[in-house]
This record gives C-alpha cells, sequence and structure tokens, in this order.
C-alpha cells in the first residue's frame, strides 16, 4: 500500500511540538540536546512521518556539531536535495521522498569516500535497533551489518 502523507492538523496531533516545527517548518533542533546526535547503536533511522529508511549507524560519524551526522543515505531515492537560500548563503537542504520532511543540509566538508555530511535534526527522525529491524518490517536492510568476510 503507497504511502499518504497525512494532512498538517493529523500531523500536529501525531508529531510532538518540536518534531511538527522540524519536519513541517523547516526548522532546525538545538546541537547537543536532541535525541540522536550522541547515539552508538546499530541499527537505521527512519523518516518519523512515513517510515522510510533513510540512514545507518554504519555510515554515521561524529562531526562534533551536535547533530546526528551520515557519510550517506541508505538510498540516495529515498533523500531529496534541494537549494535553500535561507541563510543569505547557498546550502543543499535535504527532505525524505515520501513524506517530504525536512531533514537537515548536507554539506561537502565530511568523513568517508564521498566527502559528504549529512548534517540531520535527530527530530525528523526514529531510530530503529538492529535488534528489532525484523520484528518492525525492516529486515531487508540487515544487510548493512554484514560482517565484510560474511559478504564474499
Amino acid at each position: 500500500m503507497p504511502f499518504i502523507k497525512p494532512k498538517k492538523n493529523k500531523l500536529r496531533k501525531e508529531l510532538t511540538p518540536e518534531e511538527f516545527f522540524v519536519t513541517q517548518e523547516n526548522g532546525t533542533e538545538p546541537p547537543f540536546n536532541n535525541r540522536y546526535w550522541n547515539n552508538h547503536e546499530e541499527g537505521i533511522y527512519v523518516d518519523i512521518v512515513s517510515g522510510e529508511v533513510l540512514f545507518s549507524s554504519t555510515h554515521k560519524f561524529d562531526s562534533n556539531t551536535g547533530w546526528p551526522s551520515f557519510t550517506m543515505p541508505v538510498s540516495e531515492e529515498n533523500v531529496t536535495e534541494h537549494e535553500d537560500n535561507s541563510l543569505r548563503s547557498l546550502r543543499i537542504e535535504v527532505r525524505s521522498r515520501l513524506a517530504d520532511s525536512h531533514l537537515g543540509h548536507v554539506f561537502d566538508d565530511g568523513s568517508g569516500k564521498s566527502g559528504r555530511r549529512y548534517c540531520i535534526n535527530s527530530a525528523a527522525l526514529r531510530f530503529i535497533h538492529k535488534s528489532e529491524m525484523v520484528e518492525q518490517g525492516y529486515g531487508e536492510y540487515m544487510y548493512l551489518f554484514q560482517d565484510k568476510s560474511e559478504q564474499t
């Protein structure tokens, strides 16, 4: 069944005020004072509105910015990029494809091969621990946590 984004008044009831502000009003949560900036558990991060898979702990790194940072999304199809001139300088905003939730921004100062840093608001995400992924319907993403030697 395809995802249909709920109306704003329904989302306002389902999300916390901060989640609504971030995802629906392009807000930013405070650094170092959010759910996942310092989360080191294994698992995936999904859109808080649609549940679509966005990022994995295998691509997460400490950027010292106070927000969760990732080198890449799990699937580039699930993250869209848009020009953002709201702070008088050009930035690239990232949004989820299905729910069109504001996630954060992507910068070219990251680590890894891509050199990109997806700086994401925790309030836009729901974390699913590796041990709960199958139970919650995300078993197809368990490959993200296989030992490299198991993949050959």
